[in-house]
């Protein structure tokens, strides 16, 4: 099979390959995936470029985000698996073999039934950016009636949770950093739309909310947004973090927090319960089949074009996810 791959961390043109290496086949409680669309994630590139330390396998295939159909199925599988239609998610985590590749074996439960019109572009865009908001909005009950602060609303995650919350009869509040970006959160459903390079976001949000606050926030920069979120969330409400990438090591206002009882919930996507796992698969799939959803597509590249993709990725000037077209 055809696979981009790397055998030491650096930079994506010194260290990514792409050629022909061997077919994996199945093994027990495995499915054999014929790979059409492999996404690409921040983590990703980090990982190749050495940001999480030395590799752990000899060799590495990346990505952990995908989308294809089952071709064959290992031992204690139902062969009627065959011809699904599926979406992945943790493909490279844990493991050396990811969806930058045309085939993939791994293990059943992280290949997802997708239905027929579901593209495979939009299937290479759940396993971290859509499944990490639809942790960071529900891990934690119910949104209905709530109000929910989403940061980085046209970010790839914020895109999704601005969909899955209104999905869910909340009314949500987020922060973008420029017009085009407004235009994209709008589209997406927010109710309030702040620039927060612009606007006062607490007087703002306080205003909005006649001084009650948020219930919860889906956060892209716990550390720098701290001095913020300390004053919008209301009393016992949640602030869901995903990244922390400006502020890296921040610190606590304690007793303010602790005086509203403000609970933190940091989590990262890859390593969730499996209970929490089926809990968020279940529900993509559900909201994927009621429509609640589209997708933001920024740019698709060739298996060829995978060091041109892994730069794209970490140029950050692309709104929506990238992807391989395998």
């Amino acid at each position: 099979m055809r696979a981009a791959w790397y055998e030491k961390v650096g930079d994506a043109k010194d260290v990514l390959q792409v050629g022909q290496i061997d077919d994996p086949t199945p093994d027990s409680n495995e499915v054999l995936i014929s790979v059409k669309t492999s996404g690409i994630n921040p983590s990703d590139v980090k990982i190749r470029a050495g940001a999480r330390g030395e590799l752990q396998f000899s060799r590495v295939i990346p990505h952990s985000d995908g989308a294809g159909t089952i071709i064959d199925v290992g031992k204690d599988v139902d062969p009627k698996r065959i011809g699904e239609r599926v979406w992945i998610w943790n493909a490279a985590y844990g493991r050396p073999n990811g969806t930058c590749a045309e085939l993939i074996a791994l293990p059943e439960e992280q290949a997802i039934v997708m239905n027929d019109d579901i593209g495979f572009e939009a299937g290479a865009c759940l396993g971290i950016p859509a499944s990490t908001a639809y942790y960071g909005i529900f891990a934690n009950g119910s949104v209905a009636n709530k109000t929910l602060m989403i940061t980085g609303g046209a970010g790839a995650v914020g895109f999704y949770g601005i969909q899955l919350a209104k999905w869910a009869g909340a009314n949500v509040i987020s922060t973008v950093s420029n017009e085009e970006k407004a235009k994209i959160a709008k589209d997406a459903g927010a109710d309030l739309i702040l620039n927060y390079k612009e606007d006062d976001v607490v007087n703002s949000v306080l205003e909005y909310t006649k001084g009650d606050g948020v219930d919860r926030v889906l956060e892209v920069e716990f550390g720098g947004n701290i001095p913020i979120n300390q004053n919008i969330v209301k009393l016992n409400g949640t602030i869901a973090a995903y990244a922390s990438a400006t502020v890296m090591e921040p610190t606590l206002p304690f007793y303010n927090l602790m005086f509203k009882g403000i609970k933190i919930n940091t989590f990262l996507i890859y390593s969730i319960s499996k209970e929490t796992r089926k809990m968020v698969t279940d529900g993509i799939s559900k909201a994927l089949n009621e429509n609640a959803i589209s997708h933001l597509i920024a740019s698709a590249f060739s298996l060829d074009r995978v060091i041109d993709a892994h730069h794209a990725v970490e140029n950050n000037n692309n709104i929506g996810n990238i992807i391989i077209n395998i």
